[in-house]
């Protein structure tokens, strides 16, 4: 995609545009509205549970810590939303990694146009369900059916069917988000979950700073210090670019000569988006969330053993995290930017790459320069996540621990690229504006 040099709005104009704008103030109404729904959603408790035996034994989990920030304290509160939107992000990694494998889903994706995005759309629904009551069944089973009051057969019936129908409820609402609300839903979604649960994180850290004296305050300085330092490294990823140059040719259109014309092809640093995080987390707490429906069986030991090895702060957790980060990145940068794709239409457009020659020398150099920036971006974003996990093991601060810098990855991710639509809508605005003048 080919960009011009526009001003971007300034925050004056952005928030007039918002009180002004019929249209944006609108979408920004019911992202608030639908937002609030699913968190009032969250409190509406699963009946049949001993919560106080329940909660007991919650707080000891780290697992069911970390699975509690992207359920935005559901799955504490043992609602009937507990699992939130991790069955669509499920679902959507399934339905993408099929789309590279299985010819029919890649001929929908890119031949058919809107349709065939609808009906991957629909696909990926119907697998969000099976996977919602794959995952509701080992909640059920493997978390509360110990805690239930009266257990039975009806017992996990009636909580499978409610938290799987509290979780396509989820669904629902992000889709409503992304279609006439303002950002994507599903992320939006996860970014208040982590919000939610972030007052009980500062709470927790400021009372370990008050008790703790001169040297519980110099630790969390430092580990809130390394968080800032992360927050710009966010930043600077999620913004950075490369500026690849092309020249159009000289062309007559009748007796008008038109001159050669230089703009730029913007490749980012980090293709994905926070998207990759998202999903290489979803994938982490997977085997934690499967055990449950594996109870008594060969396998339950050992997605038991996964699930403990893969916990947040362990070198396996670590390990893990880094290389579906790396999978992630270069799996959406190859379904972002096709340098074949760019390539044909930079020929159909009649320009070209100074000194490279259009066609597979396009190509070639193309992807080059994308896989050095995906490899840079995942690296970066790996960075990133792993370095706090280890600030908070060598500064003893735990009050962090399931927020970490994947829930701020995921905040700054987020909101940037909210601000960013944001921005596009103004603009639209401003366009629209000259138009009736």
């Amino acid at each position: 995609m080919v960009v011009s040099r526009e001003k971007t709005p300034t925050a004056q104009e952005t928030f007039l545009q918002m009180a002004k704008a019929a249209g944006l103030r609108r979408r920004l109404l019911v992202t608030l509205g639908l937002l609030i729904l699913v968190r009032l959603g969250i409190y509406i408790p699963v009946p049949g549970i001993d919560r106080v035996a329940f909660e007991a034994a919650f707080q000891n989990s780290a697992i069911a810590g970390f699975l509690n920030i992207f359920t935005g304290g559901g799955l504490a509160a043992v609602g009937i939303l507990a699992l939130g939107i991790l069955p669509f992000i499920n679902a959507s990694i399934i339905i993408q990694l099929l789309t590279s494998a299985v010819p029919k889903l890649e001929e929908l994706q890119k031949n058919e146009g809107e349709m065939g995005r609808r009906k991957i759309g629909q696909i990926t629904r119907y697998v969000a369900l099976g996977w919602a009551i794959v995952q509701a069944t080992g909640i059920t089973v493997g978390l509360l059916r110990p805690y239930a009051l009266n257990d039975s057969p009806w017992f996990v019936i009636e909580t499978v069917l409610a938290i799987t129908a509290g979780s396509m409820f989820v669904m629902w609402i992000s889709e409503l988000i992304t279609e006439s609300g303002l950002g994507n839903g599903a992320s939006l979604l996860i970014f208040v979950n982590i919000v939610a649960v972030l007052p009980q994180t500062l709470g927790n850290t400021i009372d370990y700073a008050q008790t703790g004296g001169r040297q519980a305050i110099a630790q969390v300085l430092i580990l809130l210090l390394v968080f800032l330092v992360m927050i710009v490294g966010i930043v600077f990823v999620q913004e950075g670019t490369r500026r690849i140059p092309i020249i159009s040719a000289r062309r007559q259109v009748g007796k008008k000569m038109y001159r050669e014309r230089t703009s730029y092809i913007p490749l980012r640093l980090n293709q994905g988006g926070v998207m990759p995080i998202i999903f290489a987390s979803a994938v982490l707490v997977l085997p934690s969330s499967l055990s449950g429906l594996a109870q008594n069986t060969p396998l339950s030991g050992v997605l038991n053993q996964v699930g403990l090895a893969l916990r947040p702060g362990t070198v396996w957790y670590v390990i893990a995290y880094s290389l579906t980060i790396l999978f992630f990145s270069y799996f959406y940068a190859s379904l972002i930017s096709n340098p074949e794709d760019i390539a044909q239409n930079l020929k159909k457009m009649g320009t070209s790459i100074p000194g490279i020659r259009p066609g597979k020398s396009t190509i070639a150099y193309l992807e080059g320069v994308l896989n050095r920036l995906t490899l840079l971006g995942a690296v970066f974003l790996t960075f990133v996540a792993i370095v706090p996990t280890f600030v908070e093991s060598a500064t003893g601060v735990t009050t962090f621990q399931g927020f970490g810098a994947t829930s701020l990855l995921i905040l700054v991710g987020v909101a940037i690229d909210t601000a960013k639509q944001v921005q596009t809508y103004v603009i639209s605005q401003r366009y629209e504006g000259m138009v009736k003048q």
